[in-house]
């Protein structure tokens, strides 16, 4: 059932990884460097999904001959968006936001090679149970939200904080199967 095809993750992030290994045999992994600044008016969705066009362009840029696949999420509450957290009190800001809410989950993901572009953003909502102050700053402490979106990992500790989830779960945590695993079909019948 996995795939073959040439293919580049254009992220360093260990969760994506592991996701894609589910859908493909092998494949390289790189960090892309781009500018991860939110232009002037940029909506959320637009905003993460052009983070994950560009991961894959700057990637593929020097890679001709292979599939770049980038991806980005981002936690959203109204118009706000959640990116990693900076420090402590950021994530204790961030949770404090999210308890008892119910947030969006975007995560986009672009799959290029050369001019043959691939793309498309998926939308969880994720309802958060109402939250502690200490159990917020017990989670801090294991270490667990400083790398993630919106201060917390669905797959880890930060499970037992959500009540309800619409949407694709895989998605929530960085890499959508279900459309990811359509999007390389689809890359291995244009190749």
């Amino acid at each position: 059932m996995k795939l073959s095809l040439p293919l580049v993750l254009a992220s360093q992030s260990p969760r994506r990884r592991e996701l894609l290994g589910q859908l493909v045999n092998c494949f390289e992994q790189r960090s892309a460097d781009i500018d991860e600044v939110r232009q002037s008016g940029e909506s959320p969705s637009s905003y993460v999904a052009r983070l994950a066009r560009e991961k894959a362009q700057t990637i593929a840029h020097s890679t001709a001959d292979k599939w770049v696949l980038g991806a980005d999420t981002i936690v959203v509450l109204g118009s706000r968006i959640f990116e990693k957290p900076a420090d402590e009190a950021d994530c204790l800001a961030t949770l404090s936001l999210l308890s008892g809410q119910t947030h969006q989950v975007m995560t986009a993901v672009a799959l290029c090679k050369g001019e043959q572009l691939l793309q498309q953003t998926v939308i969880s909502d994720v309802t958060f149970r109402t939250l502690s102050r200490s159990e917020i700053q017990a989670y801090w402490q294991t270490g667990e939200p400083a790398d993630k979106a919106g201060s917390y990992g669905i797959q880890g500790l930060a499970g037992c904080f959500v009540s309800h989830l619409s949407g694709s779960y895989s998605a929530v945590v960085g890499l959508p199967l279900c459309q990811t695993h359509q999007m390389l079909q689809a890359a291995i019948k244009e190749s």
